[in-house]
């Protein structure tokens, strides 16, 4: 298909592609009728959202629903024995899994794995989805961490990392939609510019339809907001710690695009209290997280 016959051209590379834009306009449109379909929420990642949201977690439970999707239980297992759980011996089983990992981790390795099975379908953008995914993760990463040095819900702080721009995704699948509609494909800087545009609004659908906690859909909503004096501004803990961890996981994956000493100056530091040797300390994870991103991604 021809690229970007709906594409305005007079803007320099790196500008952000205008609200006036055929694309933008198409999408935004499309957005405010409520004229497009969204997937459903996997059965199992359902689970996992509902048991982290509460304290009624059951493994036994979870370990059941995994059973029934043998892709699945083998994706899990999989992970279940990567680096970045450190089994000390292979784990052979879901149950050994469930024994050995905890619930939390299982929820994580679960919940990650199901979304990436084919929940959203995006057309030739397959790429774009697989980064968008390993964002995800290394921002659920950090989100742990920083969960965890400040002493607050890690699967929560996990929870929000991971899900804080599902709306990008859906965005893409609309985008693909959209193309396959109109026979043309849309250029890869009017993506970027639409996907950061567009996707809290269809995030913030998304969340209500798969009844996301109220956690995610305040990190979903605000993580963008953190340190603006907007007078409607919800910062709460779980979007300063989702808006830093969104931040680092970006210099982790390309820090060509944004560098240390950039993400250092990140308002949530401050907002968090997170003194300069958490703050290294965190940069210290990365390696960390990076495993993260290698075990999980699809």
């Amino acid at each position: 298909m021809p690229e970007a016959d709906l594409e305005l051209n007079t803007a320099p590379p790196d500008v952000a592609v205008s609200s006036e834009d055929p694309w933008h306009t198409a999408l935004a449109a499309r957005l405010a009728a409520g004229d497009y379909d969204l997937p459903m929420l996997p059965r199992v990642a359902t689970e996992v959202v509902r048991v982290s949201s509460g304290s009624d977690g059951d493994a036994t439970q979870l370990s059941g629903l995994i059973h029934q999707d043998p892709a699945l239980a083998a994706a899990v297992l999989r992970v279940s024995n990567s680096p970045a759980y450190l089994p000390r011996t292979p784990i052979v089983s879901l149950q050994q899994a469930v024994t050995r990992l905890g619930f939390a981790a299982l929820g994580e390795i679960a919940l990650t794995t199901s979304l990436q099975s084919g929940v959203f379908q995006v057309g030739r953008h397959e790429a774009e989805l697989d980064r968008l995914w390993e964002h995800a993760i290394a921002s659920a990463g950090f989100a742990r961490e920083i969960a965890r040095a400040k002493r607050v819900n890690v699967e929560n702080g996990f929870l929000c990392g991971l899900l804080h721009a599902i709306g990008k995704p859906a965005l893409l699948q609309l985008v693909a939609d959209l193309e396959s509609e109109l026979s043309t494909d849309i250029s890869t800087r009017a993506l970027d510019a639409i996907l950061e545009e567009l996707h809290v609004e269809i995030g913030a659908t998304l969340a209500h339809r798969w009844e996301l906690p109220s956690a995610v859909r305040r990190a979903l909503a605000h993580y963008r907001d953190v340190g603006v004096p907007l007078a409607e501004q919800d910062e709460t803990i779980e979007v300063v710690v989702t808006a830093t961890a969104s931040h680092l996981a970006t210099h982790l994956l390309s820090p060509e695009t944004l560098d240390e000493a950039t993400v250092g100056q990140h308002p949530g530091f401050a907002a968090l209290n997170l003194y300069p040797e958490d703050v290294d300390a965190l940069f210290a994870r990365g390696d960390a997280v990076r495993g993260l991103v290698e075990a999980m991604k699809r």
